[in-house]
């Protein structure tokens, strides 16, 4: 998130950390188009009057590059011309304020979904993950998980069959200040495990020893 507005970055990052978000979180052009460039971002709300560099240009700058990062344009300028600037520089929405948060995070989890797949829901076995009422339940059976387990649940299940390695994670359901020394990752991992996998005789949840976790059903 690119915000230069301190009250308005810090409301939205905690309102983002609190609906399972990882957030990176800088205050002017800069610092957002090197942050773009240099992690793996799943998406950027990107205000547009920055400091250093106007959002426009960063926008600019990440399209040239070959980046294909969904962006939300979130700005004061509400102006027909100036949406039609914003989509035009390659955004892929454009929210202006004043703005409900809901509807932020609607349009967010709409782009998420635009960038992977248009599917409401996951599937892998018999777990489904419904994405946007954010309910996990697995042979029918509810399971509740706080935002940070759904968060990395979600992201499992995104690259179900895939290993995932801790790094991986961290960048997706972290942030770029995750401290990469602790447990951290293990213990929710843990968690996940206790609610998904013991109470089932089939596990779902597969550690690769020395390289990452792998969500799938194996033999």
């Amino acid at each position: 998130m690119v915000e230069d507005e301190a009250r308005v970055r810090s409301f939205l990052e905690r309102g983002l950390q609190e609906a399972g978000f990882a957030v990176d979180a800088c205050a002017d052009g800069d610092a957002g188009l090197q942050c773009a460039l240099v992690y793996s971002y799943d998406a950027i709300v990107l205000d547009l009057m920055l400091p250093r560099r106007s959002g426009l240009d960063v926008l600019a700058e990440l399209r040239r590059g070959g980046r294909s990062t969904p962006v939300l344009v979130l700005t004061a300028r509400d102006r027909v011309e100036e949406r039609v600037r914003g989509l035009d520089a390659g955004a892929d929405d454009y929210l202006a304020k004043p703005f409900a948060f809901a509807e932020l995070l609607a349009r967010l989890r709409a782009l998420l979904r635009r960038g992977t797949s248009s599917a409401s829901a996951i599937e892998v076995g018999d777990l489904r993950i419904d994405l946007v009422a954010r309910r996990v339940q697995r042979g029918g059976q509810r399971i509740e998980l706080t935002p940070k387990e759904f968060a990395l649940l979600e992201y499992l299940a995104r690259h179900a069959g895939q290993v995932v390695t801790r790094t991986m994670i961290a960048e997706h359901v972290w942030d770029m200040n995750f401290d990469s020394f602790t447990n951290v990752i293990d213990v929710y991992i843990r968690y996940l495990r206790r609610k998904l996998d013991e109470p089932f005789e089939r596990k779902l949840i597969h550690t690769r020893r020395g390289v990452g976790y792998v969500l799938g059903e194996e033999a």
